[in-house]
């Protein structure tokens, strides 16, 4: 067996189990909408979806990388992109990138930085960086030949990091299956969530 056909095998089973995990973080906040940027920046599916395009040619494996941020995020305190904020004394922000479960581990964080840039240059200060990550998720399954399926929108960005969380939620491979699965269990997450989310690790 091919190793190409391994990866794209692999990561077809995942992904299918993983739109339930993702489903299950969008339909914790009920306000959301999948028409919630309709009047105001239309187009924002398919601006993400072309710059991950565009990503894909030179890193096949961005759009695992980019599942596990938005899986990251939603860990601690909800989709809300504070995995994204970086270290500030002066509003004395400290990075959940730099939690043990993220240190040179969670990848993806410069296309997320393109795919903002293209986003605001069409639609200044409208649409959210956690907003951009579940869209960056989906585009990543359907773009590897996995379903689609509309996102629900109208996220608000956290000001606010959390690296205690980070270090405390995050399941870690080095933890036992019983406190990985206590963790999963704690956000509404089966043994099957764990088994698809885990697999990304094998393909990044």
């Amino acid at each position: 067996m091919s190793s190409s056909y391994y990866y794209s095998f692999n990561f077809s089973v995942i992904i299918c189990i993983l739109l339930v995990v993702l489903s299950f973080f969008s339909k914790s906040n009920a306000q959301l909408s999948s028409n919630f940027y309709q009047n105001n920046c239309p187009n924002v599916s398919d601006i993400v979806r072309c710059v991950i395009q565009e990503a894909l040619q030179s890193d096949a494996r961005i759009g695992a990388s980019l599942l596990r941020l938005h899986f990251h995020d939603c860990f601690v305190n909800g989709c809300d992109a504070s995995i994204l904020l970086d270290n500030n004394a002066k509003t004395n922000i400290v990075s959940e990138k730099d939690a043990a479960p993220n240190a040179n581990s969670v990848r993806g964080f410069n296309v997320v930085d393109n795919i903002k840039v293209a986003v605001e240059n069409c639609c200044p200060g409208v649409v959210s960086c956690a907003d951009i990550l579940a869209l960056a998720a989906e585009s990543s399954v359907s773009l590897a030949g996995g379903p689609s399926w509309n996102v629900l929108l109208g996220r608000r960005d956290s000001r606010r990091a959390n690296q205690g969380g980070a270090n405390i939620s995050i399941p870690s491979p080095f933890e036992s299956i019983n406190k990985i699965t206590t963790k999963f269990s704690a956000v509404g997450l089966s043994i099957t969530d764990l088994v698809a989310l885990s697999g990304i690790y094998q393909i990044i």
